[in-house]
């Protein structure tokens, strides 16, 4: 359990005394299930369900970018805070899959809304909403007004459509949170980590600037996604396990107290295996990758999305989010859901 003793507002320790008070999402209208992939793949239904638990992926329409995706999200997510675009102090989207290399994608999503706040992007991968939690709350604890976290990712732009065990794992869409400072809410302690001597398990190897973009490269696909799926599931399970327990330990919450855990909705089978480790009851994880596949930065926040809309988040419910991506990057914190409006700060 959490100290008693600790002062009246105080949110303990590692934590920052700011809520999430808006929440929207956004998903591309078309939907690609398992049985259209196998019409194109040496796949089945059958066998991308036993290995990922995924069913169907949303993808962007050829005229839709991170950046459009990001920007309805956003839009409703501040609708749902009951706030307009003039309140927000600043914009972060996380995103591995950015509108252009230059300029970043927040400028452009804060265009679309209508403001010229601060806007900055955010690449952690998978790990990036909750990286993003982090900086956008300190950004808000600090006094710099509501701010703006967007998750967004068009993946099936950067994958070998022709590669069954790339292109069945990934799927677009976008989700934010509002980000307010209140006395007396939680979010945090934070884990985060990374470890880049391990990058080239999950990368793109060309488009920066150690290995530009050639035609050469073009042709042997440097430019698209690879992964060694093995162990990125080894090491997905230990990092984001290893990380849950410790923001547990640092509040002082037992796993017992936690209401929901929402993972990073990669594989149905690393949630399983994440779950078992910490030890958090089945009924208490939100698990959404059988609808949204993997949206990388984006999937924490829709799987909150969901959860919320499902009514599984209610005020005071103490909510673990979990993460890990390439990089590799991994994170896991706490935070106390308190979508109740109050005095903004």
């Amino acid at each position: 359990m959490r100290d008693a003793t600790a002062p009246e507002g105080d949110p303990g320790p590692g934590a920052l005394p700011v809520a999430i008070t808006g929440l929207g999402a956004h998903l591309p209208a078309r939907v690609v299930t398992n049985d259209d992939l196998a019409e194109r793949l040496d796949t089945s239904d059958e066998w991308i369900r036993s290995r990922t638990g995924i069913g169907q992926r949303h993808v962007a329409a050829a005229d839709e970018a991170t950046a459009d995706l990001a920007a309805e999200a956003a839009k409703s997510a501040l609708a749902d805070a009951g706030l307009g675009i003039e309140d927000v102090g600043s914009v972060l989207v996380a995103t591995t899959t950015p509108d252009h290399l230059i300029p970043g994608t927040a400028p452009l999503v804060a265009e679309r809304l209508g403001t010229q706040v601060a806007a900055v992007d955010l690449n952690a991968a998978c790990s990036g909403f909750v990286y993003g939690l982090q900086v956008g709350g300190a950004l808000a604890a600090t006094g710099a007004g509501p701010v703006l976290l967007v998750g967004a990712e068009t993946l099936t732009r950067v994958v070998d459509h022709g590669d069954r065990a790339t292109a069945v794992l990934f799927g677009d869409g976008a989700a934010a949170v509002v980000l307010v400072a209140r006395p007396g809410a939680r979010l945090g302690p934070f884990r985060l980590g990374a470890d880049g001597a391990q990058a080239p398990m999950l990368h793109r190897r060309s488009g920066g600037s150690r290995y530009p973009t050639t035609a050469a490269g073009l042709q042997n696909g440097d430019h698209l996604l690879t992964m060694r799926g093995g162990d990125v599931y080894r090491h997905a399970v230990a990092r984001m396990a290893a990380a849950s327990t410790e923001v547990l330990a640092r509040s002082g919450t037992d796993v017992a107290d936690v209401d929901l855990f929402v993972g990073h909705q990669a594989n149905a089978r690393i949630l399983e295996a994440v779950r078992a480790r910490v030890g958090i009851a089945p009924e208490r994880c939100h698990v959404t990758v059988e609808r949204h596949a993997n949206t990388s930065a984006a999937s924490i926040p829709l799987a909150l999305a969901d959860a919320r809309d499902a009514g599984r988040l209610h005020p005071g419910a103490t909510v673990l989010l979990a993460a890990f991506g390439a990089g590799l990057t991994w994170g896991a914190c706490l935070l106390t859901w308190n979508p109740d409006d109050e005095e903004i700060t």
